[in-house]
């Protein structure tokens, strides 16, 4: 017995070092460049990717001179060159102004003219397009149900009109103990996500999830078809952040005066506390432990069903689920249903009488890479890659494959 443990212990010691191993050797793209000379606009995940058959895993063969404080900091100009140290691949910033000397085994840096390095960290180049995805780390929040239906809301703005815009008054309920000069973010209701089980009425094969449009009268409606609807497990109601106000004199209603806004103020929209997120200035790509089941995509920034590359893009899982910032993914779209002609004829007995055997659903296909920038209890948001084809909703994501 002794000697079957042992020789157990053994296999799954020699896996895990095949697997430490595997995780530790990037696999370089046979297609790589000798050199690159670093561009405004660039991003790591874009340099990486010109060198790496999987681009999250950049920092474990990024290597800086020793001049250089910071590996991840470099700018428009540098030279990322592919070294070998020990048999083992090593990307190394040479050959400029403020890099030093390069490695001796590097070769010789391209000749791309005088330059003067940038001193602050602002002008590096990022690991990902953060403009892309600025708006969606402050702007965007997800509330529960409770905090939805208590949160106050907009009854009116000055003079009864519809529409309010800055330095104008609105009229506000819920705001109970509210003081003079209390400051409030002004909130958009946008999509309310839900899961919907396998098995409930027309939705009998698989799990979905659901991204419908919302209001705060929505909970004083009811009917059939919103009650058919409006079946599944919330995942959360998000809003969009317009503007700020600030309480002018308290009440039911309170009167609040519109600081600045976005949008034109209107009936319906949330006052929420002002917050601050933390988010970090840079975000590592890195490759996910798991992934849930289930994740998917389920809404778009560009409010279409197909997305693409720098679109951000609504996940169905979130930190209850083990997803977190920097996470990559590869995205899969679910394979196309035919119906197999060669054995299964049209306009034959054959065809008619085996309606289900003759569907054949493809293999899903990789479309492209999205990472995780920010998560919320149930949903998250990611920024798309990179695609080879347009990604629609729907599309499932996987363990990081490569480029």
């Amino acid at each position: 017995m002794a000697a079957m443990l042992k020789k157990a212990l053994s296999v799954v010691a020699t896996l895990l070092a095949t697997a430490t191993l595997a995780y530790a050797a990037p696999e370089i793209r046979p297609d790589h460049p000798e050199s690159y000379v670093v561009k405004k606009g660039d991003t790591l995940w874009g340099i990486s990717g010109r060198f790496l058959k999987n681009p999250w895993s950049w920092p474990e063969i990024w290597q800086a001179n020793p001049q250089i404080e910071n590996p991840h900091l470099i700018y428009p100009g540098d030279v990322v060159s592919l070294i070998y140290i020990d048999g083992k691949p090593h990307l190394v910033v040479n050959g400029g102004p403020g890099t030093g000397p390069a490695p001796a085994d590097s070769g010789p840096a391209p000749d791309i003219g005088p330059r003067m390095r940038p001193d602050e960290a602002r002008d590096a180049v990022p690991p990902i397009p953060l403009a892309a995805v600025r708006d969606f780390l402050v702007r965007p929040r997800m509330l529960d149900e409770e905090t939805m239906k208590s949160a106050p809301y907009v009854v009116t703005v000055e003079e009864n009109t519809i529409l309010g815009t800055d330095g104008r008054l609105a009229y506000a309920r819920g705001l109970d103990g509210a003081q003079r000069g209390d400051r409030y973010i002004l909130a958009r209701p946008t999509l309310r996500y839900r899961d919907v089980p396998a098995g409930w009425l027309w939705n009998r094969d698989e799990r979905i999830v659901k991204a419908e449009s919302w209001s705060l009268s929505d909970q004083w409606h009811w009917g059939l078809a919103r009650w058919i609807g409006g079946r599944g497990e919330l995942l959360g109601y998000e809003v969009m952040e317009i503007g700020t106000v600030v309480v002018s004199s308290g009440g039911d209603p309170a009167t609040v005066y519109v600081n600045y806004s976005d949008l034109e103020v209107r009936k319906g929209d949330l006052l929420l506390p002002a917050e601050d997120y933390p988010y970090p200035p840079k975000f590592q790509p890195t490759e996910p432990a798991g992934v849930p089941e289930g994740l998917r995509v389920i809404a778009s920034s560009s409010g279409y069903d197909r997305t693409g590359p720098d679109d951000v893009v609504v996940l169905s899982r979130g930190a209850q689920d083990g997803v977190a910032d920097g996470q990559v993914y590869s995205l899969y779209q679910p394979g196309q249903v035919i119906q197999d002609e060669v054995s299964y004829p049209k306009h034959t007995l054959r065809s008619y009488f085996n309606p289900r055997d003759k569907k054949v659903e493809l293999p899903a296909e990789f479309v492209g890479h999205v990472m995780v920038f920010r998560t919320f209890d149930r949903v998250a948001y990611g920024l798309v890659l990179n695609a080879v084809r347009p990604i629609n909703l729907g599309a499932e994501l996987r363990e990081p494959t490569e480029l």
